[in-house]
């Protein structure tokens, strides 16, 4: 499994916990814009990123590339799905996921869960 690292901030920790949860999987930290282009060439199979909101900076570039039917927010400020939303978000197909850096953990070690 290739995973590449997008998004806006805290790059090197989203790798290390990729590389934590998912130590089978080949991680890359690149720009948003490549990231996403990996993803939508069959290049990687899923991108990770963190911003403050979440949503914008993390996913901006995978919605524009990818299609926001592919991208999920799983964490804001002041608010992270349940285990059930992101087991619901990764079977519903999605693979580019976005979230704040305060959630990384737990996003990771949940999202790691359902698609290994």
């Amino acid at each position: 499994m290739k995973i590449v690292v997008g998004g806006q901030i805290d790059k090197e920790n989203v790798n290390n916990l990729l590389k934590k949860y998912i130590p089978e999987s080949e991680i890359i930290i690149k720009s948003d814009i490549d990231a996403a282009m990996d993803v939508k060439a069959g290049n990687a199979d899923y991108y990770f990123g963190a911003c403050n909101t979440g949503g914008g900076g993390a996913l901006a570039m995978a919605i524009a590339i990818i299609g926001a039917d592919k991208c999920a927010t799983l964490a804001m400020p002041g608010n992270i799905l349940d285990e059930e939303k992101i087991k619901e978000e990764v079977n519903s197909g999605k693979i580019a996921f976005g979230f704040t850096p305060q959630a990384a953990e737990q996003v990771i070690k949940t999202v790691a869960e359902y698609i290994k």
